[in-house]
């Protein structure tokens, strides 16, 4: 995923909060597509009315910007990306999972009597 530019009037919000960095972590996998934004800095409040204001604004932001559907084949991705506002530089990444298979194992098969 590509990371798409930042407006200047929400890094100006954002940096006078104290905020260093944004995280938007994308996830789908089952039709769906979530994000989780946190924003991380200095002394923040996070139970704080405007912090949590500003993180719904982010988020707003954020799907506005991105468009993540979660269609796939039902296993669990994502995408995180990572806004350093005070370096001024954004990292993208991905994840993925597949399914993995441990070592066979074959046995007797029990049945029950009925007594």
């Amino acid at each position: 995923m590509n990371a798409e530019p930042i407006s200047k009037e929400l890094y100006n919000k954002l940096v006078a909060a104290g905020i260093t960095y944004v995280t938007l972590a994308f996830s789908g996998g089952s039709d769906e597509g979530y994000l989780d934004v946190t924003l991380d800095g200095k002394d923040l409040d996070y139970q704080d009315e405007g912090y949590r204001k500003l993180n719904e604004e982010v988020e707003e932001w954020a799907w506005s910007m991105y468009s993540y559907s979660g269609a796939g084949d039902g296993s669990d991705y994502g995408d995180d990306i990572v806004y350093d506002l005070v370096n001024k530089k954004v990292k993208t990444s991905e994840w993925y999972t597949e399914r993995s298979y441990g070592d066979d194992d074959e046995s007797d098969l029990v049945i029950e009597s009925e007594e």
